[in-house]
């Protein structure tokens, strides 16, 4: 067996053992090269983990608690929780006439907008990394999505006359029936070609505005694993005959492939707690207008849910494809 397929087998067979073994010395997982980026990427997680367990703990055992119980205020004395078992959960499900209409919803836009977020987020990167007059300020403009969606332009979006003005005139151009993407699914659709596949592709035209504006994070992170890959490879591959479409899919992109997981969980986890997200705002509305704190908490946990079972299922798929050069 070569010394490479040695080490692909020692990576597969890397479980929770070795994870336990990476922060206790005197073994040889402690020496790994694997184990020494581990510990000093939990040193800069470590205020994070601190803050979670301080902070964080005790208000989700608390909704967790309030999931499973009927809550009712007490003036001046806090509140009273009696247990209903699965009576939220039922509630959330079965009762509420908007929750699960908005949760469909919001996970096939996540879907179509965190795929078309990772791929563009991929390609703006690989632009960016190429040798160009006036590249800085390029980067500086495609990360200012990120500065303005941190706080400043959603308050303009609200309060800014200037954007309610053209908001009004979009919705009234809307209404007119002069609708651009419908006419052309529609005459597309005619024509003979597949509408799923184009209906799909016109949301995210629709949407492209939502997906550049959560794309800065990514790009970012994809320029930085394409300036760590060493130009000597592309000089060997260069010397060997290899054109620029077999180095990027032989060099590029197996180098990157890490940080395409990393972007992808980084995306959904974005999405899922985006202030424009229809359950979320359903959530708000049952626990500070119905005042019904137990049905909101289960809601909350049911979305907690669904977010962790995508990131596990992203997860599982993209991991089957990366490529790890350590150990």
């Amino acid at each position: 067996m070569s010394s490479r397929a040695k080490k692909k087998d020692g990576r597969q067979k890397w479980g929770f053992k070795e994870s336990i073994l990476t922060f206790i010395p005197g073994n040889k997982v402690y020496s790994t090269m694997r184990s020494r980026n581990a510990r000093r990427g939990m040193l800069f997680i470590l205020p994070f983990i601190i803050g979670f367990l301080v902070f964080m703990v005790k208000p989700m055992v608390d909704s967790m608690v309030m999931s499973f119980s009927s809550v009712k205020l007490l003036p001046g004395q806090g509140y009273e929780k009696t247990f209903v078992a699965l009576n939220n959960y039922q509630y959330a499900f079965g009762v509420d006439p908007y929750y699960n209409q908005y949760l469909v919803e919001e996970i096939s836009r996540m879907a179509i907008n965190g795929i078309a977020t990772v791929v563009l987020s991929f390609v703006i990167a690989v632009i960016l990394n190429q040798n160009f007059k006036g590249r800085t300020l390029a980067r500086a403009i495609f990360f200012l999505p990120v500065i303005l969606s941190s706080g400043v332009l959603p308050g303009i979006e609200k309060q800014n006359e200037f954007y309610d003005m053209m908001a009004s005139v979009a919705e009234s151009v809307s209404n007119s029936g002069v609708n651009i993407s419908a006419a052309l699914q529609d005459l597309l659709s005619v024509s003979g070609v597949g509408s799923g596949v184009f209906s799909v592709l016109f949301d995210m035209i629709d949407a492209i505005y939502d997906i550049v504006m959560a794309s800065g994070i990514q790009i970012i992170v994809f320029l930085s694993g394409l300036q760590a890959i060493s130009p000597s490879l592309y000089e060997a591959a260069d010397v060997e005959g290899c054109t620029a479409w077999e180095a990027f899919w032989k060099i590029t992109f197996p180098m990157v492939s890490p940080l395409l997981l990393v972007n992808t969980i980084y995306t959904i986890i974005d999405f899922f707690m985006k202030n424009d997200n229809r359950v979320m705002e359903r959530i708000n509305e049952v626990m500070y207008k119905d005042f019904n704190f137990g049905a909101a908490s289960a809601m909350s946990w049911i979305y907690f849910g669904v977010a962790i079972l995508f990131i596990a299922i992203s997860s599982f798929i993209i991991s089957k494809g990366v490529h790890y050069y350590e150990d």
